[in-house]
Formats: structure tokens, C-alpha cells, sequence
């Protein structure tokens, strides 16, 4: 069933005119004379622009040898039929086109002018999200993912938007950040409740960091084992929501279910206006630029650095994904996070953000072992060989990886530390910067001999690597091998055509 909306009305009617006048084979100045209606009112109804009225819409009925009924009716075909397919499809309905200077109803004209190709494509596309157990909510976050990477991950109007707040709250811009200033702008401003009892009464709901229950007065019910730096980000994130207005919240810190795009791009704007309040972009920027100067890497005075803001190594690191290519111009970057339980030689890829033209694997559903001399995993695997007593530390790393496929050379930095709320788990945050011109010129330790240098890839599968080059191997090199095999063919085959008596070779 079509989720009826006003734009997909338009559309569907407009479809259905159009279809029935070209097959009546009628021009649209006829079907104008005959209606009394210009050409123009017609070509925007067509283009599903303008919604006719009824009494209008019996008159096109009439013009057209067909019925009220069935010119109205929500229905252009079978399920079958390309038009159907597409309006009906959830991602139609939800994918944020206009971001990308897309209308719909160039999408729609395609599949009406070219059903068969545009058939074709759609069950072609279905197949794959079937076979990848892909969802919509997967093309809404690569929807968002890409939008961040239009503007470099940077917000100038959500940052001006949190600087803005500050002066009117009397907020300080210096770090660390204040909790319990947040916690009263929050209740006493904007009239939330907290509530940090209820949430252990329910074993089950214990994974979650906050969940937000709207009434009268909207409660955040707030994971009390979180560390206050996690507390005050869920404070700051719903402050967001609160003084930027936004409408489409998820009532859950982790996603259960996703609803619109538009709740997704509104947890995004949240999320950075509070990582903006905790982490100022000015203080920052002059924290960074002496950290920069300095001609060795010191990991130490990077994990100063981050205990000045009092934060995570997460919220740390992504918040330099935001600032740095904007203020820095180091816009060839990207932003990972691995999870891992203890004792696992299994790594979950839970957040990704490449900026860079790195190509790097993370596809849905990917049955290949990530490369194991990438940072995120070498230090996650270093963190478990300490005792528990340093292990409860954030550990800090740096690296040069040379992605010997592709040629290019990135400095990395790696923050791994255990999770709060999810025992004998290890979560690893890697930056990495493609060393260029404009990294060598701004990151004046980017060629330190004190940082180790690895030839990497993107997984086993795909390394050409032997194990006597890699005792990191995991596994053999099966796509390697294919893809070896498939182009010397085809290498053969391009011998034997340019050789074989009576062939001119080009």
C-alpha cells in the first residue's frame, strides 16, 4: 500500500494523465481544447505539481474516455509494474533526495518514459538488498554519511547555534565542561526531568545509555553507570533538540527502529550541537595548532589533551573529524570505530565516516577479515594483553599505514579503551589523515622515525601478501588469487585475438 502523502497524490495522479493521454494518443493542446484547461495547468499536473480539483478531474475523466473512479484511484498497475515498484518502495518515500538536488518526479518521469529499463534496475536492486539483508534505514545512513561528506563533517550554523547558546545561558566556552550546569540548564530552563533509578529496574533496557519518555514534561531516563562525560553528552544532545527545535527525535540512545530521515538528520544535529558545547571549536583549534607544531608525535600529550575536555576517546576523536578539515584543511581523512570482545578474534566495524580516497571495505553483510595490521585492531589486541588495572585506560597509538593497493600513505591515530555497559568489550577510535602536501605542511611530526610504518590492505582476502611478508595473515587470500587468475584470462584472450591468423591487431 502507498504511504499517501500529499506529494505522492500529486504524483499518482499525475502519472495516471499522463498515461491515459498518451494512450489515447492525444497531444496536450487536444486535451486542453477539449477541457478548456491551458497547457500549462496541465503539463504541472503531469509533473505533479498541482492537485486539480473534482470538478476538474471529471472533466479530464470525461476528455479522456475513462472514469472518475478510476483516474483517482491509488493503483496505476499491477505489482509488477515499474511505477508501482517505485511508489510503493519505502526508500522512495523516505530517501532525502532533495539533499542531493534530486526531485522525485525526475525519478518518477524515468520510470514512466523507460519502464522496462527502470523495471529492470529496480528488481536488480532488490535482489541485492535481499541477498545483503539491506534496509532502508541502511541507505538512510549512507544518505547521511554522505551529506556529512559534502561539507567535510562541518556545521558552521550548528556550531555558531551552540556558541549562541552559551551567551544566552551564561555557558562557559572553556573546557572542561560544567555537568551540572548543563543538568540545571536542562531542567530549570527547558523543564526536563532526569531520572537516573528507573532504567536499572529493567535488566533488559540496560544496554542503553538514555531513553527520552515525552509527556507533559519530557523525562530523560539516564544510565547511571554511564561516566559523566557520557552523561553530560546525553544533557548536551538534548539540549539540542530543546534549543534548536527539533522535531523527529529517537526515543532511545541506540537505534531499535528508524523512522524517517528526517529523525535521523535531527539525532545528527543534536548530537553535534552537544559535542560542540562540550568540546569548544576555538579552544580546540589552538589546542590542535600547538600539538601540531611539534616535530615528534608525544601520545602522551595527546591523551593530555583529551583529559583537558574531560571527554571520551570517542567523542574526542570524531569531534576532530568535525574541526580539523575545516580549520586545518586536511580534508582527506576518515573515522573508524571497531568493537571486540576480549578473547574474540572477531572485529565489528560499528561506525565509519571516510572522507579520504581511500576505498575501504564496509559493506553490509562483508564475510572478510579486516586487515590485522590496521591500528583499530593492533592496539585493541595490545590493550588486551595489559593487566585489568592498566587495561581500564584509554591506551594511545599512532601509526603509518601504507595501503600498498592503492599506493597511499596515511598517518593514523588510535584511542582504545573498554565500554562502560557492555562487559569484556573493547572499542578501538582511529583518525586517519592521507598523508599529502597539506599534512605535511600543518602536522609538522607527520615523518617522526619514532612512528612505525606498516604496509596494510583493506583485508586478507584481497592482500597479495605472503605470510612470510605478513605473519598477521588470518586468512588466505582467496579474492586475491580470483582476481589474479580472472585478469591474466583475460590477458591471454587479448594474446590470442591480437595473434590468431587473419586478424589485424589494433
Amino acid at each position: 500500500m502507498i504511504n499517501v502523502t500529499g506529494e505522492h497524490l500529486r504524483l499518482l495522479f499525475g502519472i495516471k494523465l499522463k498515461q491515459l493521454r498518451v494512450q489515447k494518443k492525444m497531444a496536450l493542446k487536444d486535451l486542453a481544447a477539449r477541457t478548456g484547461m491551458s497547457i500549462s495547468y496541465l503539463s504541472e499536473i503531469e509533473k505533479g505539481k498541482k492537485y486539480p480539483k473534482p470538478e476538474k478531474m471529471f472533466l479530464l475523466a470525461q476528455a479522456l474516455d475513462s472514469t472518475f473512479d478510476e483516474l483517482v484511484a491509488l493503483k496505476i498497475g499491477d505489482t509488477t509494474n515499474p511505477l508501482t515498484m517505485l511508489l510503493e518502495s519505502p526508500l522512495l518515500q523516505e530517501f532525502p533526495f532533495h539533499l542531493f538536488g534530486i526531485d522525485p518526479r525526475n525519478i518518477i518521469d524515468l520510470a514512466s518514459n523507460s519502464p522496462d529499463k527502470v523495471g529492470a534496475l529496480i528488481q536488480t536492486l532488490s535482489e541485492i538488498t535481499r541477498i545483503y539483508d539491506m534496509r532502508v534505514e541502511h541507505f538512510l545512513f549512507a544518505a547521511l554519511r554522505s551529506f556529512q561528506k559534502m561539507h567535510h563533517n562541518y556545521f558552521e550554523d550548528l556550531e555558531q547555534a551552540a556558541e549562541r547558546f552559551c551567551r544566552e545561558y551564561d555557558y562557559p566556552e572553556n573546557p572542561p565542561f560544567k555537568i551540572s550546569l548543563l543538568k540545571k540548564i536542562l531542567t530549570s530552563s527547558f523543564g526536563h526531568t532526569i531520572d537516573e533509578t528507573t532504567l536499572q529496574q529493567y535488566p533488559e533496557l540496560n544496554f542503553f545509555r538514555s531513553i527520552t519518555v515525552e509527556g507533559k514534561k519530557t523525562a530523560i531516563l539516564v544510565n547511571k553507570n554511564l561516566l559523566p562525560s557520557q552523561k553530560a553528552f546525553i544533557y548536551g544532545r538534548e539540549l539540542g533538540y530543546s534549543f534548536l527545535n527539533l522535531q523527529h527525535r529517537t526515543k532511545t540512545s541506540t537505534w531499535i527502529k528508524v523512522e524517517s530521515f528526517e529523525q535521523v538528520l535531527d539525532n545528527f544535529k543534536a548530537s553535534y550541537f552537544g559535542g560542540a558545547l562540550l568540546i569548544n571549536q576555538n579552544a580546540l583549534v589552538a589546542d590542535l595548532r600547538r600539538l601540531f607544531a611539534a616535530r615528534r608525535w608525544d601520545g602522551q600529550a595527546f591523551l593530555r589533551l583529551m583529559r583537558k575536555y574531560n571527554v571520551t576517546p570517542e567523542m574526542f576523536l570524531y569531534r576532530l573529524s568535525q574541526i580539523i578539515p575545516e580549520h586545518f584543511g586536511l580534508t582527506q581523512l576518515y573515522y573508524l570505530r571497531f568493537n571486540s570482545r576480549k578473547g574474540s578474534d572477531s572485529y565489528e566495524l560499528t561506525k565509519e565516516l571516510n572522507m579520504s580516497a581511500l576505498e575501504m571495505p564496509h559493506g553490509i553483510g562483508l564475510n572478510e577479515h579486516y586487515c590485522r595490521r590496521w591500528p583499530s585492531i593492533r592496539y585493541m589486541q595490545a590493550l588486551e594483553q595489559k593487566p585489568d588495572s592498566d587495561a581500564a585506560h584509554p591506551l594511545v597509538g599512532a601509526q603509518r599505514s601504507h595501503y600498498i593497493d592503492q599506493d597511499i600513505t596515511v598517518f593514523t591515530i588510535t584511542l582504545v579503551r573498554p565500554l562502560a555497559l557492555r562487559e569484556n568489550t573493547l572499542s578501538s577510535m582511529t583518525i586517519g589523515f592521507v598523508i599529502d602536501e597539506a599534512f605535511q605542511e600543518r602536522v609538522k611530526f607527520w615523518d617522526d622515525p619514532g612512528v612505525p610504518e606498516m604496509s596494510v590492505n583493506e583485508t586478507c582476502e584481497r592482500c597479495p601478501l605472503t605470510r612470510q611478508q605478513c605473519p598477521e595473515r588470518v586468512a588466505e587470500p582467496k579474492i586475491y588469487e580470483k582476481e589474479k587468475k580472472m585478469a591474466r584470462r583475460a590477458q591471454v584472450l587479448e594474446e590470442l585475438l591480437a595473434s590468431y591468423p587473419g586478424t589485424t591487431a589494433s
